[in-house]
């Protein structure tokens, strides 16, 4: 089990991201999942601390990353910031389902990213997206 984590279903751990917005999940197939919760308003101390839980959980080893985004309501200039700053992340799947998401999403251009990234609206597309070069299982 992870540090800080407890058991969900199917015995996937899950992590609170400090400040409670957020939750990180290392799921079965070694892809990290990163759940902000709906309506949240994400400042720079957020997603620090939730690249910093990230790198926890890879321990060096680089992961893919998805990152379910779905009705956040705002991402701060200095929060979007952050997402310049290499992690462990080796591929980062940015999930949402409405306009307001994808514009979220895209705040910075592609190649401002330190991995490929890329915003999808489907689930199933951004985990086979994930998957792509990236090693089987945790």
């Amino acid at each position: 089990m992870l540090p800080g984590s407890k058991e969900g279903a199917c015995g996937v751990d899950s992590i609170l991201v400090d400040g409670g917005k957020g939750t990180l999940t290392l799921r079965e197939d070694g892809l990290l999942h990163l759940l902000w919760q709906p309506k949240s308003s994400l400042e720079e101390s957020d997603i620090k601390a939730a690249m910093a839980k990230v790198n926890d959980v890879c321990q060096g080893r680089p992961r893919p990353l998805l990152v379910e985004m779905t009705n956040v309501r705002t991402v701060s200039h200095a929060a979007r910031a952050v997402f310049s700053t290499p992690s462990a992340a080796s591929r980062i799947a940015l999930l949402g389902s409405t306009p307001v998401d994808r514009v979220l999403a895209i705040f910075r251009g592609p190649r401002s990213f330190p991995c490929p990234t890329r915003f999808f609206t489907n689930m199933t597309t951004a985990v086979d997206w994930l998957r792509q070069d990236s090693p089987p299982g945790p």
